[in-house]
């Protein structure tokens, strides 16, 4: 007899998500079960729970969510989790801490079209802003543009705190290969004179690029704000802006806002939550993977 498809969802924080429940229910997970405020010396035991109160042939039918708000920690959750495995038993994993993978996934996918259809060009050799860029989002665009070929400077309010992330991001997620650099927000109008794209990615109803920065940004293209809650994390970038034009701008630059980014993160996450069912063999997924389904997405649907 078939066990439902049943969906493990671990969360380092109190309360699990319900934006990641619905959507698990919604790509046809049968049941989400949540497990809560999980220590990550716990893990090995929870997936060891999950893994030996099935069959090897109804293992397919059972999965491992990470959720929480630290972006290092929920992959070092990953990779233990797999490591707590051997086959036969082994179940597919699916980091997205806070969303950030796929949401950062959605940026930067989103943006790379603008920059193809809209400026014949590609990110690579680029230089990118991330501002408000010490967050879990701001941390993974700037990965993802720096593993694509783009210059990369991540800009927080403390140089120290920016420091701090960006060696994280260079030495944990982009094993060394990569080089982005800490900017302080207070220099970001230096920063603008040579950059071709901004990332808004701080919080939620703060201004972080202004009008008057966008009209000094003598090659800027696409300017992207991940922020839904007015006002805009960029000036003349509200939430429903998809690629027209940003006013102000002296160079043509054009705008994406959350809820143009926010479909596309929809969208990877239910194709990558799918791909969790549908899959023959186990699979481990975080933003690398997350960044691959929405180019693809985008690509299928332009």
């Amino acid at each position: 007899m078939e066990k439902p498809f049943i969906l493990h969802m671990l969360t380092t924080a109190k309360n699990l998500s319900p934006f990641d429940v619905n959507m698990a229910l919604d790509a046809g997970w049968v049941s989400a079960v949540p497990y809560i405020n999980v220590e990550p010396s716990e893990i090995q035991g929870l997936i060891q729970d999950a893994i030996f109160s099935r069959s090897p042939k109804n293992l397919k039918r059972t999965g491992i969510f990470i959720g929480g708000r630290d972006t290092k920690q929920a992959m070092d959750m990953l990779n233990t989790a797999k490591r707590s495995m051997f086959h036969p038993f082994e179940v597919s994993v699916f980091a997205d801490p806070s969303g950030a993978f796929t949401t950062a996934a959605g940026m930067v996918a989103a943006v790379e079209h603008e920059l193809i259809t809209k400026f014949d060009t590609t990110l690579e050799g680029k230089n990118i802003l991330v501002l408000g860029g010490t967050g879990p989002v701001g941390q993974v665009v700037a990965v993802i543009a720096a593993q694509v070929g783009a210059h990369v400077r991540l800009i927080g309010r403390q140089l120290d705190k920016a420091q701090g992330i960006t060696d994280m991001c260079n030495n944990e997620f982009g094993e060394g290969k990569i080089t982005i650099v800490a900017g302080a927000d207070a220099d970001k109008a230096e920063y603008i004179k040579t950059a071709d794209v901004v990332f808004a990615t701080g919080a939620a109803g703060i201004e972080l690029l202004s009008a008057e920065l966008i009209a000094s940004a003598p090659q800027l293209k696409v300017a992207a704000d991940a922020n839904a809650v007015p006002p805009s994390g960029i000036a003349g970038v509200d939430a429903f802006h998809n690629g027209a034009a940003i006013e102000g701008s002296n160079s043509g630059a054009v705008g994406l806002g959350a809820m143009a980014i926010g479909n596309i993160k929809f969208q990877t996450q239910v194709l990558l939550l799918k791909k969790m069912i549908n899959s023959e063999k186990p699979v481990y997924l975080h933003f690398e993977h997350a960044f691959e389904t929405a180019r693809e997405h985008i690509k299928s649907n332009t």
